[in-house]
């Protein structure tokens, strides 16, 4: 494992420096170039390495240059890439028959992005609500969590109550009643004959993997049962093996009505997200009332299908399992040394660093100094989120950075 310089050279400056000029200042990325990747490893401009922590939010759980979803990807370029759905396509019909199976259902809504499955899922529950369950024309609404992300699109914001993403950017969609995070009680109350659908992640990603009690999800799911109400699951991040399950749903035998998938689905190669549930919910849309130029494109198609076979075997759910047993286990020697909390599934971590301490951001910095990349959120708060194909010395490597990032930070010693 090979450390990285502490100072940023010429050749990364310059690429930051024309980025920044030219690009939207949408994100603020710590400062590494990266420009190769193989495995849970990236390398930068000048030829350092990193162990990636981060996966790209999940977008990348198979690995960097995955030799098996490479290789789909080059098969399908030679072949065609879009089609658009005005006419059929020979890739479409496998991918989206094997993804719902994998599912357990027997239709799915093929799309690009993460937001653009959860905008999907919405627009299907307020449909099924109308045409199925008979709410009032444009009465219908959809419970959603406190401290939720589903993506930055208008209206997801709407129901955001991050002010980062929300303010400025009104006026906001109506329709929308938020809760507390792992509160039934709360839950049962809101809703009400006009309720169509609950909106939820299993595990909340962005709020710094929070984990609700046990029974929450399946008191969730009972009450949306006996309400004629639709369960939506956002497994946009922790969906696909993360917390060592095909989806963070299966760790409570929970079954929503409807998939959210994004990121991952995609194996880090081409944007694929889909929304997956039953005929009886699915099939409320029409021709024409929902579509997207490029889902459901051969390509995507392509790789989906074989993101699909490699969670088939199961051996990616176990491995997250098992490392993440051993990821938590290491954390958790932490807390009290500098960690305040650590929380999470399989290979997905979010870790409280001791506010008085250090910033999440300075303690990421301090990683990538280190050769570890990783991601803050919410002041103090780490995650940890490595691709499944890990190897073990690499999880205790990453932790052991950790704990000397933490030591030098007790000790107030400099970067």
């Amino acid at each position: 494992m090979t450390s990285a310089s502490s100072s940023t050279t010429t050749t990364q400056q310059h690429a930051i420096d024309v980025e920044n000029e030219h690009a939207a200042h949408n994100y603020s990325p710590l400062p590494v170039v990266v420009a190769s990747g193989d495995g849970a490893w990236v390398t930068d401009v000048d030829g350092r390495r990193y162990l990636d922590c981060l996966a790209a939010y999940s977008a990348v759980n198979f690995g960097h240059s995955n030799p098996v979803l490479l290789d789909a990807a080059r098969e399908q370029l030679d072949r065609i890439t879009l089609t658009s759905r005005a006419f059929h396509n020979d890739k479409l019909g496998p991918f989206v028959e094997r993804l719902g199976a994998l599912a357990g259902k027997d239709m799915v809504l093929p799309m690009n992005t993460g937001a653009e499955a959860v905008e999907s899922g919405i627009k299907v529950a307020r449909a099924w609500g109308y045409r199925v369950k008979g709410v009032a024309a444009d009465q219908a609404n959809i419970i959603v969590a406190a401290g939720n992300f589903h993506g930055r699109t208008t209206t997801i914001v709407s129901f955001s109550d991050d002010p980062v993403a929300r303010n400025d950017f009104g006026p906001f969609t109506p329709g929308f009643r938020s809760v507390p995070y792992g509160d039934a009680e709360a839950l049962a109350s809101a809703i009400d004959e006009n309720t169509v659908a609950v909106l939820i992640e299993p595990i909340q990603g962005e709020a710094g993997i929070i984990v609700p009690p046990a029974d929450y999800l399946p008191a969730v799911r009972e009450l949306c049962t006996v309400n004629n109400v639709l369960l939506i699951a956002d497994e946009i991040q922790s969906g696909l093996g993360r917390t060592g399950a095909t989806f963070a749903c299966d760790l409570v035998g929970v079954v929503p009505d409807l998939y959210l998938l994004g990121k991952a689905l995609g194996g880090g190669i081409i944007p694929v997200s889909a929304v997956v549930g039953d005929s009886d919910v699915l099939g409320v849309l029409r021709p024409g009332e929902h579509g997207s130029t490029f889902g459901g494109n051969p390509l995507a198609a392509a790789v989906g299908l074989a993101v699909v076979e490699l969670l088939e075997t199961g051996e990616m759910q176990e491995r997250a399992r098992m490392l993440g047993a051993r990821l938590h286990e290491e954390l958790s020697r932490l807390v009290g040394h500098g960690i305040v909390a650590v929380r999470g599934a399989g290979l997905w971590a979010g870790i409280d660093v001791d506010p008085g301490l250090a910033t999440g951001r300075e303690v990421c910095e301090r990683l990538m100094e280190r050769g570890l990349l990783a991601k803050d959120t919410h002041g103090s708060t780490i995650r940890l989120a490595p691709p499944l194909v890990i190897d073990p010395a690499d999880v205790d490597w990453a932790v052991a950075q950790l704990e000397a990032v933490l030591q030098e930070l007790r000790a107030g010693s400099p970067s």
